[in-house]
């Protein structure tokens, strides 16, 4: 019998890596390497970044800068851009991956399945109809086609024409 793996070493980092002293959602919000770290636009009080660990293709967290756990915690500022952002999402996410559905949602605490749970921040994930393949469903792996660097100047190149054609 010839046996199949699924080749994905920067998993590892994500499984056995060192645990950060410092939030990895605050870590590069003033640095100057946006394509680097994977952020696709910068607002006032909030960003956008690639989820650096995809449910699917072009993944993304909406993330305010203010490092705050609940969303009682966010200034009316912050809250505003944060779901206007969502919904620039949304319609990139229509334009350039032709999505059949999105989920759009926050995990407050660990017990909700927070990843890091002391810096809220909203997942938009573009979903199409039998994205659950025979690698999610027998597998539990998922697979994603895009490389990170492609999904970048993708998403970065749409905000800024969406935001240019605002001016």
């Amino acid at each position: 019998m010839i046996e199949r793996y699924l080749y994905s070493p920067w998993r590892m980092d994500y499984i056995m890596g060192d645990t950060p002293d410092d939030c990895v959602l605050c870590r590069f919000k003033n640095e100057g390497k946006d394509r680097e770290n994977l952020i696709v636009h910068r607002g006032k009080h909030v960003y956008v970044v690639i989820n650096l660990y995809p449910y699917n293709n072009g993944h993304l967290m909406v993330v305010p800068y203010a490092h705050e756990s609940n969303l009682s915690d966010l200034d009316d500022a912050t809250l505003l851009e944060l779901m206007q952002l969502t919904q620039v999402c949304e319609q990139i996410f229509k334009q350039q991956y032709d999505v059949e559905g999105i989920n759009i949602g926050i995990n407050l605490g660990k017990a909700a399945g927070a990843g890091i749970a002391s810096h809220l921040h909203l997942h938009a994930v573009p979903r199409w109809i039998g994205d659950d393949n025979f690698m999610c469903v027998i597998g539990g792996r998922r697979v994603i086609p895009e490389a990170f660097e492609d999904a970048w100047q993708r998403l970065h190149t749409a905000f800024a024409n969406y935001f240019a054609d605002k001016e």
